[in-house]
């Protein structure tokens, strides 16, 4: 990810010190693993409450990708229950798909969204491929939430967006042209 952000001109620094932190004007919350392996690092780092600080109080923007996403909703079932950040009211569940569709979702598929969407701005038609790598998915308790879905063996949450709060279940910085596009509205968006 730091390299198709700096590819988009930005400035990045990897951390976990909180005064970095605290400085920062905009947060990517990448992820790859497991839901409870990442709660548990980013709580024995004492990153929960000054994440939460960021992302509610301060409303700085926030791209969460992939396992990012999920880390923003209320709780996982991946491995048994797993407290997230709660910025989202959603769940992250366990993919269910009947063939000819596998789990894990890996490879390129369609995303749809609705017509005009900031984040989606540049990018050629409402089905347009973008790069998946998961197991499990969110599911929002509010619709408005969702922003964007993809078909595996049902609708899947690709992208939800509450104020601030931007995330991709796909990863942008995989998807070529389209997740470098997607990628520089949110750097260019005025929250």
């Amino acid at each position: 990810m730091m390299n198709a952000l700096e590819y988009c001109g930005e400035d990045t620094v990897i951390t976990d010190d909180l005064g970095e932190l605290a400085e920062a004007d905009r947060l990517v919350l990448p992820g790859v693993g497991a839901f409870g392996d990442a709660m548990a690092a980013i709580r024995s780092k004492g990153l929960q409450d000054p994440l939460t600080k960021f992302a509610l109080e301060d409303r700085k923007p926030i791209l969460g990708v992939c396992l990012g996403m999920q880390l923003f909703a209320k709780r996982s079932f991946e491995h048994g229950e797993t407290e997230g950040l709660g910025w989202i009211d959603a769940e992250v569940l366990p993919l269910k798909v009947a063939a000819p569709h596998k789990v894990p979702h890996v490879g390129w598929n369609d995303c749809d969204w609705s017509e005009g969407d900031w984040l989606f701005a540049g990018i050629p038609n409402s089905q347009t491929n973008f790069y998946f790598v998961h197991s499990y998915h969110m599911v929002c308790a509010d619709s408005a939430d969702r922003i964007a879905t993809c078909d595996h063996g049902g609708t899947v949450t690709a992208a939800v967006r509450r104020d601030n709060l931007v995330a991709t279940q796909f990863h942008p910085e995989k998807s070529q042209d389209n997740g470098i596009q997607l990628i520089d509205n949110w750097l260019g968006h005025e929250f």
